[in-house]
């Protein structure tokens, strides 16, 4: 069975519509910091495969508005919990930034060996920063270090669209003020925005991989 590490169940739904046996597992991991997605996904998926013992995918996920050279990008979660998101969405406006898109990365582990992506994507940044010594620092007594040997498969999605005022009440995050081809995230069904999703076209990459694996 493959597991869905996440406290989010529109994630998994999402999931659902691309893999044939999946199920959530909810568990919170300790994120690393870090300037892309990539070495956050690696991180919790490992983090993720020493605390369920099988087949694991996570993501990690953001807003990247390009005029402010990608922020609030792997940071969104941090910025829409402080700043929120009808905040960041004046914040774009007002400087005329409106050009966006929402990037995801999936990250699979399952213990096994396989052709991994590329290191050291996975374990340090481009700066050199040690992430290993930051998954060590950020583990709580309840966490188990996952062996950084441990091979991970990353797979990305990404969605171009620009940044409006809020509408819609459906999805969740920065869904609202997120328009892509005329209509916001929140304004789609959930069918309607897992054709287009970030999410969805890094899950149907990883659903193609996993069927040969």
């Amino acid at each position: 069975m493959l597991r869905y590490v996440t406290t989010n169940d529109w994630k998994v739904r999402e999931a659902e519509e691309y893999l044939d046996a999946v199920s959530s597992f909810d568990y919170d991991y300790p994120e690393i910091q870090a300037d892309s997605l990539e070495p956050i996904a690696a991180d919790g998926a490992r983090r993720a495969f020493d605390r369920v013992g099988e087949p694991v995918i996570v993501d990690d996920a953001g807003l990247f508005i390009e005029p402010f050279d990608g922020f609030p990008g792997p940071y969104s979660a941090y910025v829409e919990e402080t700043l929120g998101v009808e905040a960041v969405g004046r914040l774009a406006r007002g400087e005329d930034a409106t050009r966006a898109y929402f990037r995801c990365v999936i990250a699979y582990c399952d213990g096994k060996g396989f052709e991994a992506s590329p290191e050291p994507v996975d374990l340090e940044d481009r700066r050199g920063q040690d992430l290993a010594a930051d998954r060590r620092a950020t583990a709580t007594t309840d966490d188990t270090v996952a062996d950084d040997d441990l091979p991970v498969k990353l797979f990305t999605g990404a969605v171009p669209g620009r940044i409006v005022e809020p509408r819609g009440d459906g999805g969740f995050g920065y869904d609202p003020i997120f328009e892509h081809d005329g209509t916001t995230f929140a304004e789609m069904s959930a069918a309607e925005k897992n054709a287009v999703s970030h999410r969805g076209r890094a899950l149907a990459k990883f659903a193609e991989w996993y069927a040969e694996r």
